[in-house]
């Protein structure tokens, strides 16, 4: 790049504000990066926590629902009569142009959509677990999702600061440096140019003077 660009003081002052540009740039990915990565941390934190008590559920749930299907045979009849959960919204917010799901579950009065005579409370009891794993399940879900475009989001933040740091800004540098040092070389030049052209007319007004005189 250096080697294209014209060296002009037009360029060079182009170039200084290009690498000023390229500098703040940098700033606000390493900014944004570290934010990002704090944001993620404290839900991996949460993440943590949550799949824990979720497999935990899970095993309660699943032992439970064997119990009920042993108890009253296969129980598939009775779970279609369970009423479908409409009750998730999902909004976000923003982290650093990061968009955070937020998934709001309004939260369904426990409801037995059965009747109790073809049910015991074998079956209730796996109604009850399973609706506290949907309830693990959106929170899961939700955190998940938000892990997932936080790490993204860093991963695309730290290449830009990457190509920034590596590549633009040590090329600004060059450039600048390129076109500096060919200045210089132009006033130099145009100094010693100078300084001979007056050498030389100092001397045609000597030999004049010499020359009057005789």
């Amino acid at each position: 790049m250096a080697n294209q660009v014209f060296p002009t003081k037009g360029n060079l002052i182009a170039t200084k504000k290009s690498l000023e540009l390229a500098y703040l740039g940098y700033d606000l990915m390493d900014k944004k990066r570290n934010v990002l990565i704090k944001e993620m941390m404290n839900l991996l934190d949460d993440v943590k926590l949550i799949r824990d008590d979720i497999t935990d559920s899970y095993q309660k749930a699943y032992y439970a629902l064997q119990e009920a299907n042993m108890s009253l045979g296969i129980i598939s009849d009775i779970v279609e009569a369970v009423p479908i959960d409409e009750g998730l919204s999902v909004t976000y917010r923003s982290v650093m142009g990061v968009e955070i799901p937020k998934v709001s579950y309004e939260k369904t009065p426990l409801r037995l959509g059965y009747g109790f005579e073809r049910a015991n409370s074998k079956v209730d009891y796996a109604y009850r677990c399973f609706y506290h794993v949907k309830e693990l399940t959106v929170k899961l879900a939700e955190i998940e999702n938000a892990v997932y475009r936080l790490a993204n989001a860093i991963r695309k933040t730290q290449k830009r600061a990457n190509a920034l740091q590596n590549i633009s800004i040590p090329e600004f540098e060059r450039t600048v440096k390129f076109i500096s040092e060919s200045l210089d070389e132009k006033d130099r030049e145009e100094f010693s140019r100078q300084k001979v052209i007056k050498t030389q007319k100092n001397k045609q007004e000597r030999l004049k003077k010499e020359q009057g005189l005789e």
